[in-house]
């Protein structure tokens, strides 16, 4: 039974089913439990918010990033799947406590850089990031550079992500990078960045550690960096 409500968690936010009222991407899903309220049943039956996470919200976004990248799943599927994550996501909050402090994967300052105001790319990949495990702190859209370090200071944070949509902006990112080597926290922080005018070249050239194409890579580059040592 507990097997069978963590398939349904996975399968409706396959669906982008953020609750009984959205009708998903197929027809005969009207009416039935969408992830949020899955996700409550399953508290309610005392499965543990661990496997709630991992083997159903998580699971269910890597089955949508498998199917983005064979081209059966587009942009705008993306972003219904991961509104329905992040419902699940505060349903289960309260119950989370201290816990994801203790077990979560590492904890991300996220940001679209100073003078840029575009947000859903950084959107997705805060909220997949929560879903697999992150404490993730989002400071929003325009953050100067010196917030971001402070806020990464304050934070305790091993990873900082940045976002930028535009070639104006994203030389923005920089700053942050220069102003992490100024306050001595270079070494402990890893530096992600994403957005359409980034790439792996222009990664490099900051000094950035790594670049995200999309929001599935973000996840497993943040992964990667942290497995191999970002707060040492």
């Amino acid at each position: 039974m507990k097997e069978e409500l963590v398939d349904k968690i996975v399968d409706n936010v396959l669906q982008g089913r953020r609750n009984q009222e959205d009708e998903g991407i197929e027809e005969d899903y009207a009416g039935e439990p969408g992830v949020a309220e899955l996700v409550q049943e399953a508290l309610d039956q005392g499965i543990e918010t661990n496997t709630i996470l991992l083997e159903g919200l998580s699971k269910g976004m890597e089955m949508v990033g498998q199917k983005y990248e064979t081209g059966e799943y587009f942009i705008p599927d993306m972003l219904t799947a991961a509104e329905a994550v992040e419902a699940g996501m505060k349903i289960m909050e309260p119950y989370l406590g201290g816990e994801g402090e203790s077990e979560g994967k590492g904890k991300v300052v996220m940001a679209t850089v100073e003078k840029d105001l575009h947000d859903i790319g950084k959107n997705l990949v805060c909220i997949m990031l929560k879903g697999a495990g992150f404490n993730v702190v989002d400071l929003g859209i325009d953050v100067p550079a010196s917030r971001i370090v402070e806020a990464a200071q304050e934070e305790n944070a091993q990873l900082v992500g940045l976002s930028a949509l535009l070639n104006t902006t994203m030389t923005n990112m920089e700053d942050v990078v220069k102003e992490l080597e100024q306050k001595g926290m270079r070494e402990k922080i890893k530096v992600i960045i994403g957005g359409a005018p980034t790439s792996e070249d222009f990664a490099q050239e900051i000094g950035a550690d790594a670049y995200g194409k999309d929001a599935f890579a973000a996840i497993r580059v943040a992964e990667q960096l942290l497995q191999a040592g970002g707060n040492s």
